[in-house]
């Protein structure tokens, strides 16, 4: 337990003192209306949007997972999130401006653009529930854990207390700034998150214990650690921590910030950008951020506490009071920080309380958006006046906050929350990148995925068929579970999809002048509109997927390279970085090249 002083405590007051009053800004104008309460008036800037985008997914659980990660599988233990980049830049050139020109308020309002009928309804409904109440709980729950965690560790405070506080300063802006109080703050809370961040990696390496940047690097056990990629010596960790990842999950899973085809927060701040070449920008700004740069400090620290937290019961040996169920490898991160001067403590402590703001007010946002737009708009008052619905958001931001805080009290760790989500979105992601360019994908394609995911899951990891067909005395290496859920998944929606009636030919008419698809997927379509007499408006300029995914694969090379050239000059190896530099530069101006050719196309 740590003691604050003076300095510490006037830093972060002066962080809660700027997000208090650029919440009570916002919420000036935050009223007005629905549209400006979840969008801000669809009129936002494409730095701004990435940078709210980077803040939202950098949260106080964040650096507690990598932290995880890295002290038992390594620094190639990441793949099981890196892998997710490719999910990114797909939507980065593919899916950004599609959603942009969708011109919906939520994502889920996308169901009732693309599918009709009863069953679009009940989609649409289900799924702001589903999503917007459910995973968004589990997600903010697992945020709310970390908060905990920490302050259990540096302050001894009880869970109850953490979950108030940190709740209720959080509740406060974001129920009455709304979308325009979140974003800004956002962006002045992300650059908060990013200093702490570095400096605390910045001084816990160069602590009396650590000895350095290039001791720490010499140390066997953090040697061991350092590879990229797993070894392949070890196939359990390279099946799992490497080939599933980046064959089967990025395009197979939902998981909140990585969608394939985009959606959710990601998608909102897509729809909220001032046109379709800002969506873009702030997507890729997004991208190149969470995946190349910010890891690192985070990594470091973790390599740092291997050395003065060998293993779980050094942490448990020195902070005695936290209780056998909360005790983890995650632990590591927050123990570590524990060791700051005052200042930097004081600091590193509003960074954090900065990454948590920034990600639970997105989720509560988002979350409140599914409630008002999709779910009480639709099915409970349709004739709602703005005033009702902005009056409902609020409601619905402070029920969601509460919720999220009960269950985080009853989780473990971070990685408990990760592998439940990706688990239970197996499968779907496929329908998500093909819906747009498919037109036999129908409404009840998408019921079917998501209930044969959760069914198949839930049968999976809590019912003894787990373990008879999975893992250490089941039939099947644990590793063949995801895979098996993604297969099973897939079969189901396929087989409805061509034994139920596509979507009428209106509702592809309409979805078709709107988003302009085109491509083979979208051919028959389009000679039932001719001899419909109907009109299906054409790009003059080609059909730019190609160029997109082109992009998509130059983009990944040029990412990881600068992902893995900070590592190897961190490492102390400069001439592998160098090398990666050049890749970096080089693949950046092939991007360059594709994008002029892609920029102006109507996908």
């Amino acid at each position: 337990m740590i003691h604050l002083e003076t300095l510490d405590f006037l830093i972060i007051a002066a962080l809660l003192s700027i997000t208090v009053l650029i919440g009570v800004w916002a919420s000036k104008t935050a009223g007005k209306d629905s549209d400006e309460f979840f969008l801000s008036g669809k009129n936002m800037p494409w730095w701004l949007m990435g940078t709210s985008m980077v803040a939202t997914t950098f949260s106080t659980d964040t650096p507690n997972l990598v932290t995880d990660i890295v002290r038992r599988d390594g620094v190639a233990g990441n793949w099981v999130w890196w892998a997710f980049l490719i999910t990114g830049l797909l939507t980065v050139f593919v899916y950004a401006k599609l959603w942009r020109r969708s011109n919906v308020t939520t994502d889920l309002e996308f169901y009732s653009l693309r599918y009709g009928g009863k069953p679009a309804k009940f989609l649409r409904t289900f799924r702001s529930v589903y999503l917007g109440v459910a995973f968004n709980v589990m997600a903010m729950a697992g945020v709310t854990l970390a908060a905990i965690k920490i302050g259990h560790i540096m302050f001894g405070a009880e869970p109850w207390l953490v979950v108030i506080i940190a709740g209720a300063i959080t509740v406060f802006f974001s129920a009455f700034g709304g979308f325009k109080g979140v974003v800004y703050t956002d962006f002045f809370l992300f650059f908060m998150a990013m200093v702490g961040s570095v400096a605390s990696a910045y001084y816990i390496v160069n602590l009396p214990e650590v000895g350095g940047l290039c001791n720490l690097m010499s140390q066997p056990v953090v040697q061991e650690k350092q590879n990229f990629f797993p070894t392949l010596s070890n196939k359990e960790q390279w099946m799992t921590l490497f080939i599933i990842p980046l064959a089967v999950q990025w395009w197979s899973a939902w998981y909140p910030g990585a969608e394939p085809g985009g959606g959710g927060y990601v998608a909102q701040r897509m729809l909220a950008a001032k046109d379709e070449n800002h969506a873009v920008g702030a997507t890729f700004f997004f991208n190149f951020m969470h995946y190349a740069v910010r890891p690192w400090p985070w990594i470091l620290v973790a390599f740092a506490s291997l050395i003065v937290f060998p293993d779980v019961e050094s942490i448990g040996r020195m902070f005695p009071n936290i209780p056998a169920d909360k005790l983890g490898h995650d632990l590591a991160y927050p123990a570590m920080l524990t060791k700051l001067p005052a200042g930097l403590l004081g600091l590193v402590l509003a960074s954090l309380l900065a990454a948590y703001i920034s990600t639970i007010s997105t989720h509560l946002n988002w979350g409140s958006s599914y409630i008002v737009n999709d779910f009480y708009k639709l099915e409970i008052n349709p004739d709602a006046s703005e005033k009702q619905l902005v009056f409902v958001g609020q409601i619905s931001t402070v029920l969601l906050m509460v919720v999220s805080g009960f269950i985080a009290m009853s989780l473990t760790n971070a990685t408990q929350i990760f592998n439940i989500i990706i688990m239970f979105g197996a499968g779907t992601g496929l329908i998500f990148i093909l819906r747009w360019f498919w037109w036999r994908i129908n409404a009840w394609s998408e019921i079917s995925a998501m209930f044969a995911s959760g069914v198949v899951s839930l049968l999976l990891n809590f019912t003894d068929l787990g373990k008879t067909f999975f893992g250490e005395n089941g039939k099947f290496e644990s590793h063949y579970q995801f895979p098996f859920v993604v297969l099973v998944t897939t079969l189901v929606w396929v087989l409805i999809t061509f034994l139920t009636k596509p979507e009428t030919d209106q509702q592809l008419f309409a979805f078709y002048r709107r988003i302009k698809p085109g491509g083979p997927g979208w051919k028959l379509i389009k000679e039932r509109a001719l001899i419909s007499g109907e009109t299906l408006e054409e790009s003059n300029q080609g059909w730019s997927l190609p160029y997109g995914i082109l992009a998509m694969l130059v983009g990944c090379v040029s990412i990881y390279s600068c992902l893995f050239m900070l590592g190897n000059f961190l490492y102390g190896k400069p001439q592998e970085g160098f090398l990666l530099l050049g890749l970096f530069v080089a693949s950046g101006f092939v991007l360059l090249w594709i994008w002029k050719k892609i920029k102006n196309k109507l996908i």
